[in-house]
């Protein structure tokens, strides 16, 4: 079994509920973690063996760019959602960041995590 992170993928989408997000894009910051089954990759050294973690990104920033959402919840259990489709991927943790969404913080937070058990 093979491990790969997607690390601080910065994007813009539609999240929030307040009068002052409506309308506007939030920054996010987004941490994708992913069990998968490895195969011939790791011998062959060919890349039609390997995961397409590119794909995996670029489908999960067209949704998250492409979205609207009231709660960040629901944004990452998307995301997440997402990953999974692969049917490499046994298990996902993704973690969303909500750019000063509080006064005083940096980011707020919501992590989620699925597997194929």
């Amino acid at each position: 079994m093979g491990k790969l992170k997607i690390k601080n993928l910065l994007l813009r989408s539609y999240v929030g509920f307040n009068p002052h997000e409506l309308g506007k894009r939030q920054d996010l910051l987004i941490n994708i973690t992913l069990d998968y089954k490895s195969g011939n990759e790791e011998l062959s050294d060919q890349p039609i063996d390997a995961l397409d973690y590119r794909t995996i990104t670029k489908e999960v920033i067209d949704k998250v760019e492409n979205s609207r959402f009231n709660l960040l919840e629901a944004l990452v259990r998307m995301v997440l959602d997402t990953v999974m489709a692969n049917q490499r991927v046994l298990a996902a943790e993704v973690e969303i960041d909500k750019q000063h969404a509080l006064r005083f913080s940096e980011s707020v937070s919501i992590t989620l995590t699925a597997s194929k058990d």
